[in-house]
């Protein structure tokens, strides 16, 4: 089977382009594939599939198994594949995914290459029943306390198609993201667990975050935690509606726009291709 590994701001995973392969059961290779000692090491596994309502679908598997709706750097690899290996000539495409059909803008660079990707990553939702999140359905979720390991934390819950619990703190690269991270993730007020942001702000337009991510541990980006970043950030007054996000494997440039819509622009890098034969 051909691979290729591919990362959005160090967000890793192992792309299959499905026009030419076929995949019985991504639930097992995600869980083979990922691993960084036995199989190929990313953080997940991305399906790259025709569509019937865009001109690609993605199909995003976590590192567990688990597939989640969307993945905002897997999805701008996903465009870059698809451009660079011809499966488009369009720099404006659509993808299919889990939480809906997105638009992406492609910046070609001068070897012909994709190198930055534009996405519009759709309206966030707010609200419990939306998120999901225990409680009451037509509730937000802003500055809520809950106690952790001995810590009181204020949660403020974002979707962006995929469940994030947002927490600011005075000093991110010092905070124990992996002792609270999966805390979170488990809690029972989130059904279908949860993405974890640890947030420091620098300035009203710039942040660090880390990432806890749903079915793969600390991730070294994640688009869709930015994007909800972008939104708690304006909707409890610590930071504007235009972003830069300090990532551990990058940064990432973020708008919510008057419309509702957030805008995401970064990296696609292309690592290598190979062939995956396991036994």
């Amino acid at each position: 089977m051909k691979f290729t590994k591919m990362h959005g701001a160090g967000n890793d995973y192992v792309y299959i382009n499905c026009f030419e392969e076929q995949i019985d059961d991504p639930v097992s290779l995600s869980q083979e594939i990922s691993h960084r000692n036995f199989g190929v090491g990313s953080d997940g596994l991305i399906l790259i599939l025709p569509s019937g309502q865009a001109d690609l679908r993605m199909r995003m598997f976590n590192a567990d198994g688990s597939e989640a709706e969307m993945c905002g750097n897997g999805i701008r690899c996903v465009a870059k594949y698809a451009y660079d290996h011809g499966l488009t000539r369009k720099t404006d495409i659509s993808v299919e995914t889990g939480s809906g059909v997105l638009a992406l803008h492609l910046f070609v660079n001068h070897d012909g290459r994709v190198d930055q990707v534009r996405v519009a990553m759709g309206r966030p939702r707010l609200t419990r029943a939306e998120i999901p999140m225990i409680g009451p359905a037509g509730e937000q979720v802003l500055n809520v306390p809950v106690d952790i390991a001995g810590r009181r934390l204020e949660l403020t819950c974002v979707s962006m198609g995929n469940p994030h619990a947002v927490i600011y703190v005075d000093d991110v690269e010092q905070f124990p993201v992996h002792q609270i991270g999966p805390l979170i993730e488990h809690h029972a007020w989130f059904p279908r667990r949860t993405n974890v942001e640890f947030v420091q702000i620098l300035s009203p337009g710039e942040v660090i975050q880390r990432t806890w991510e749903r079915g793969a541990g600390e991730t070294l980006a994640c688009g869709t935690g930015a994007a909800a970043v972008t939104v708690a950030g304006v909707v409890t007054g610590r930071s504007e509606g235009r972003i830069t996000n300090h990532l551990r494997g990058g940064d990432l440039y973020l708008e919510w726009l008057d419309d509702g819509e957030v805008l995401m622009t970064g990296p696609a890098v292309e690592v290598f291709s190979g062939i995956y034969a396991p036994g």
